[in-house]
């Protein structure tokens, strides 16, 4: 059991007489959700600590006592038996309390040459290095599950929308393809600010650095950390890391948004493009005829949350002076929540392309809807004929037209009506008209045509394999 709290409250309150009211205590606290760093609080320490004694600041005696205790800690946080304090405020207090308790006042060595100010800024950028980390290896998942799906589906048409009207057909691999690219986009802004990140704070103390000899490369490398950073004040100061990957995990979820969106509609009746399990729909209450894509609409719903935190983080520090401000604590509660939801979606949207099963027949009628082979129409008047492009919009305009009027497909048009549109048309025509023709057509760089899918699908997988290697 650990002793009286308010033992280890006045462990910095040395110049005040009184107790804090009890709502100043409730604002003042973040030990309720701050505790999520408590791994990284410890490893902060434990690698503070042996470049204290590497330095010979404190004695090897010392350190191996503080290091025996944060370590005793450590396994009292694994296993649940830790208790937490609100009277201790924070993680990094009631971490530091705990090991008075073990070791005794050679707990109180541990804090030379630190502050808390670089102690909770190394542990929040430990923490978000972490969630980096994370994050990437679940979108690099999503995108081997969406290349998956797209190759085998280079070759199943469906129809692809602009203002969510058939516009011409495409494959479903093309399709699929897009959102690689979308999460591959948002893979690299997650590497980008790691690499931006991963700088070290610790021994910049409270803002102006220390007059101990402290080795601030040695407790960088221990960390992880490519250097320290340049400024103490900055160092203390700095959450621009925090909102990078909010800004990052904001765009993550409106690709994961648009990408549900998509689920949802191809799910309905009027669609009936794809198939989800059981496993990631649920029913009615009322309506036992219904399979309620529940899973995609929650991502769609969460994305909100995510911005909202970013926005929310923005907003603290937009008027801060240097250098530490208590306002600064508003940074963690909303990133750790954020954090926690775009993995929650990226592992159920996996899980999802995982699942989906394309239903290829009615993909394909849709496809053949809405005079989707217009534009080839158009493409091989201008091409065969020599026509100017604007004439051969304007002919396969009227083509369209009578084809609504004889409520028939172009295709389904003959050769005499269409002639009597334009009697340079030949049989040919016919050639350009049909939707798989059309998707074979467009072999250009970024086209839809099933070979240019393969060697996307190709080149996406041989980029994981160096992405993962990395």
């Amino acid at each position: 059991m650990q002793g009286d709290a308010s033992k280890g409250s006045g462990l910095i309150r040395g110049r005040f007489d009184e107790g804090l009211d009890e709502v100043m205590e409730q604002i003042n606290a973040s030990i309720g959700f701050d505790r999520k760093m408590a791994a990284q609080d410890i490893k902060g320490s434990l690698a503070h600590v042996a470049m204290l004694c590497e330095q010979d600041i404190i004695s090897q005696a010392d350190a191996t006592a503080i290091k025996d205790g944060l370590e005793v800690i450590r396994a009292e946080i694994a296993t649940g038996a830790f208790a937490y304090s609100v009277e201790l405020e924070d993680i990094h207090m009631n971490i530091e309390s705990r090991l008075r308790e073990l070791i005794g006042a050679t707990a109180g060595r541990l804090h030379t040459a630190r502050s808390r100010n670089d102690q909770v800024a190394t542990s929040f950028r430990l923490w978000v290095r972490d969630a980096h980390d994370r994050t990437s290896q679940l979108i690099l998942q999503l995108v081997e599950s969406l290349a998956a799906q797209a190759g085998q589906h280079a070759e199943t048409i469906m129809p692809g929308f602009t203002h969510m009207q058939s516009a011409q057909p495409i494959s479903f691999g093309h399709h699929l393809m897009a959102y690689v690219e979308m999460f591959g986009r948002d893979h690299g802004r997650f590497r980008d600010s790691r690499e931006r990140m991963n700088e070290s704070p610790l021994g910049a103390a409270a803002l102006a650095g220390t007059s101990f000899p402290i080795d601030r490369g040695r407790t960088a490398e221990l960390l992880g950390f490519a250097r320290p950073m340049r400024n103490s004040l900055d160092a203390v100061s700095d959450r621009d890391f925090a909102i990078e990957y909010l800004s990052s995990a904001s765009l993550c979820m409106t690709h994961l948004s648009r990408l549900a969106e998509e689920i949802v509609l191809w799910m309905s009746p009027q669609f009936g493009f794809i198939e989800l399990s059981d496993a990631w729909t649920t029913g009615s209450s009322i309506m036992p005829q219904k399979r309620n894509p529940d899973a995609a609409e929650l991502v769609r719903g969460k994305t909100g949350r995510v911005h909202g935190a970013l926005i929310g983080l923005l907003t603290v520090m937009k008027a801060l002076p240097l250098t530490f401000s208590k306002d600064m604590q508003e940074d963690k509660e909303t990133t750790f929540d954020a954090v926690e939801t775009l993995e929650l979606c990226l592992k159920a949207m996996i899980g999802m392309m995982g699942d989906m099963k394309p239903r290829v027949s009615e993909m394909r009628a849709a496809a053949g809807t809405a005079h989707a082979t217009a534009t080839d129409l158009a493409d091989w008047l201008t091409r065969e004929l020599g026509m100017p492009f604007r004439e051969a919009h304007h002919i396969t305009g009227r083509l369209v037209r009578l084809a609504d009027e004889r409520k028939s497909s172009l295709d389904e048009l003959s050769l005499q009506e269409m002639q009597e549109v334009d009697p340079r048309i030949t049989a040919d025509v016919f050639t350009v008209l049909g939707v798989e023709d059309s998707v074979t057509s467009r072999r250009s760089v970024g086209g839809t045509s099933p070979e240019r899918v393969a060697q996307e699908v190709e080149e996406w997988r041989s980029r994981l394999d160096r992405l993962r290697a990395k």
